[in-house]
């Protein structure tokens, strides 16, 4: 599988992926600047967490107007399966490939710990290694994980089944109090339509082998692999 990382300036887990990546792949992973004009032929794009551009104006927001962006997202829309981590999550939210918008954290402070997820849909091109209902643990890390979205978006992303992650207690109820950053619903992740983009604020590539102290990140890849070979 050949995998595309984009890197914009201020990324700071775009190794972390291609090292995740590299262990689950079993292809070449290409680090493509953001200053390309194209992604070269691929299976699969991430766009990693960081702070890109600074996190400057809102987070993504620079980023999305990146010259790599035009054809990461022509090529998203006909059906390249993408990925968003934190600040990925975020791009694609300003980008239009994903609805909605990451606010700064409820608590005004930045948020690194792990958080508990129930996994919403699990029919996706990155879920399809978790139980639907099941409870993972991925470590968080932003200022602005906030997902925002008017009612109706949320009642569609509900009614849809493109919410992908909530935050829940380790016995998986939906809590305020399980929820690091205020997220509208306790949304930590949400797909497009097709199940083929996805945006997730936590990020796998920080537990995906038992070195790092848990494995719960490596469906995540092992679910594009199995989507791919499908």
């Amino acid at each position: 599988m050949r995998s595309s990382v984009i890197v914009f300036p201020g990324s700071n887990c775009d190794r972390d992926v291609k090292v995740a990546l590299e262990a689950f792949a079993q292809g070449p992973v290409q680090m493509v600047w953001h200053g390309e004009a194209e992604v070269p032929p691929s299976d699969m794009i991430v766009l990693p967490g960081g702070f890109s551009y600074g996190d400057y104006l809102r987070c993504g927001a620079m980023a999305a107007h990146s010259p790599i962006m035009t054809d990461v997202v022509a090529k998203a829309r006909n059906g390249m399966p993408t990925l968003g981590i934190c600040n990925g999550f975020q791009m694609l939210c300003e980008t239009g490939l994903l609805p909605g918008v990451l606010m700064r954290n409820a608590s005004l402070k930045f948020v690194c710990r792990d958080v508990h997820l129930r996994v919403e849909n699990s029919t996706t091109y990155f879920t399809n290694r978790y139980a639907a209902g099941s409870i993972t643990r991925i470590p968080v890390a932003h200022h602005d994980g906030n997902y925002f979205a008017d009612e109706a978006t949320l009642d569609s992303l509900e009614g849809d089944g493109n919410v992908v992650f909530r935050y829940v207690t380790p016995e998986g109820d939906v809590t305020a109090d399980a929820n690091p950053n205020g997220a509208q619903r306790n949304i930590a992740g949400i797909c497009d339509a097709s199940g083929r983009i996805v945006g997730i604020m936590p990020h796998p590539e920080r537990l995906h082998e038992a070195m790092l102290g848990g494995t719960d990140g490596a469906k995540i890849f092992e679910s594009a692999i199995a989507s791919l070979v499908a």
